[in-house]
């Protein structure tokens, strides 16, 4: 129970590895504002974690709208006095080769997975900063460290999130408030069990360790990275990816 009495904030908490890192975190003590578009998920998982002793609170958000991240922060605040975690997990594709690529899908895709985590970063980190305290993890990607032909907008929302997380806990430091990413590799979830055969194998070859990450791999680390056990850890990139990037 690391993180007993601890208040964490998920974007995209509802399903995927976004509910794995809630789950875990829950398990570990800390109240749980779990933030999603789909309200019927987002109910159930809050009646999960609900059921494991913690405090829970759902909020339906569309990250992409600063008045929203504002508001629902202040939500958390009102109930809770404060927040300890924020998980920016929030994130959307929409997969294309450039040349046919539409600027609808492009402004999308920066608008969630970049200005969302922009838009609650700059939200949390008021409060975090009044109580000189705080840890923040945002998700990034393989894809942002090594791009890949088909994801332009999806690499360059992730590359940008690095460059932010990095700016951000330069920012922040002095105040004890720490800024770390995590950029994954092939993780097993819903989303990629769509995919064929072939290509998971295709995938599979490239991975040195020979198996694919789950969602509980990817929770671990965040516990380490929201915990004193990393309390000297800031401004860092950790891929988790079985050895597919070196």
């Amino acid at each position: 129970m690391k993180l007993k009495g601890k208040v964490a904030f998920i974007t995209g908490g509802a399903a995927g590895i976004g509910k794995e890192i809630a789950m875990t975190l829950a398990r570990q003590g800390a109240d749980c504002v779990i933030c999603d578009v789909n309200e019927a998920l987002l109910n159930e998982t809050a009646a999960e974690i609900k059921a494991l002793g913690v405090e829970s609170m759902p909020i339906v958000l569309n990250v992409s709208s600063m008045s929203e991240c504002e508001e629902a922060v202040n939500k958390i605040i009102d109930k809770f006095k404060k927040v300890d975690i924020l998980i920016n997990n929030a994130g959307i594709t929409r997969d294309g080769l450039l040349i046919r690529m539409k600027e609808a899908d492009w402004d999308a895709v920066i608008s969630v997975n970049l200005k969302g985590a922009f838009n609650c970063t700059k939200a949390v980190v008021k409060p975090m900063m009044k109580q000189r305290s705080g840890a923040i993890v945002n998700m990034a990607s393989i894809i942002g460290l090594m791009g890949n032909a088909g994801q332009v907008n999806y690499a360059a929302s992730k590359a940008g999130l690095i460059g932010l997380t990095k700016s951000v806990a330069k920012e922040v430091a002095s105040r004890n408030i720490r800024v770390n990413a995590i950029a994954p590799g092939f993780i097993e979830t819903k989303m990629t069990q769509i995919l064929t055969d072939d290509v998971k194998q295709a995938m599979l070859n490239q991975i040195p360790l020979g198996k694919f990450g789950s969602p509980q791999d990817v929770a671990n680390l965040v516990v380490f990275l929201v915990t004193d056990d990393s309390n000297y850890i800031t401004g860092q990139v950790i891929s988790i990816n079985g050895g597919m990037l070196m």
